[in-house]
This record gives structure tokens, sequence and C-alpha cells, in this order.
């Protein structure tokens, strides 16, 4: 590899944020020209069945050019999340100390009571589930 070459890849200066199943890289590198640029990479780890995982990496590459304006939508896009949200994560999957409200209302009349349920309903992937969710299987159906 020509050096020209690694003076592309080499990372100047590096900082690492761990944020649960993701990390994000901040990666200052040279051009070969030898001016500076930033990468962000987003890392998130996935687990597959059989118990090995893999990673899903999404990368942005900001020129110097751009950090002025980048920086001051990127501020006004955050304030903007704070100002109408707060602060506090409210999404469940963040919080520890979670405790799931069921779903289900006996005061919700768009829904007839003897109404039969389609088994393609969508159901939220996080619902809670419960033993009598479950149908009772005779392997030798199977």
């Amino acid at each position: 590899m020509r050096n020209n070459d690694m003076m592309e890849k080499e990372e100047i200066f590096s900082k690492v944020l761990r944020a649960g199943r993701r990390t994000y890289f901040f990666d200052v590198r040279a051009t070969k020209a030898g001016d500076y640029y930033l990468t962000i990479t987003e890392s998130k780890k996935f687990t597959n069945d059989d118990g090995s995982f893999h990673y899903k990496k999404h990368k942005i590459y900001l020129y110097k050019e751009d950090f002025s304006e980048f920086n001051s939508i990127l501020s006004e896009m955050t304030d903007y999340v704070i100002q109408e949200k707060g602060s506090e994560v409210i999404s469940e999957r963040h919080q520890k100390d979670y405790k799931r409200e069921e779903y289900t209302t006996t005061s919700d009349a768009s829904v007839a009571e003897d109404a039969p349920v389609s088994e393609d309903a969508a159901v939220p992937e996080d619902a809670p589930v419960s033993s009598e969710s479950f149908t009772d299987i005779n392997f030798e159906d199977i």
C-alpha cells in the first residue's frame, strides 16, 4: 500500500460514544492533500438466532467547509427536540424500571366482544406476552 493511501486512512484524533447497542465513532482523518475531515460512524450490534452477532455500520463524511452549517442545524434540531419533549428519555425500551401497563380496555366500543380476531392482526412488536396468548400445540400435527 502506498504512503498516500495510508495517509488517507490515518486517524488523527478519535472519540468513542457507547450508547446501548449502538456505538458512535468520531474520527478526524487526513485527505491525500493533507487536510482534515471528520467521519462519524454509527455501529449497531445485531444478534442472530444462533447466538452469533454482526454489526451494521453507517458512516458520514463531514468536510471543513460544511462544519459551520452542519453544527448550526444539528444544534437547532437537538434544541428543538429538548424544547418539545424535554431531556428525559421516555422510550420504554430505555427505562430499566419501566412497568408495562396492559393494552386491553373494557370500554373499547369499536370492537365487538365476540368479534373474531384475525391471526394476522397487527400486534406491537414489544407487546406483553402472557401464557393465555399461546395456543396448545399437538406435536403430532407438525
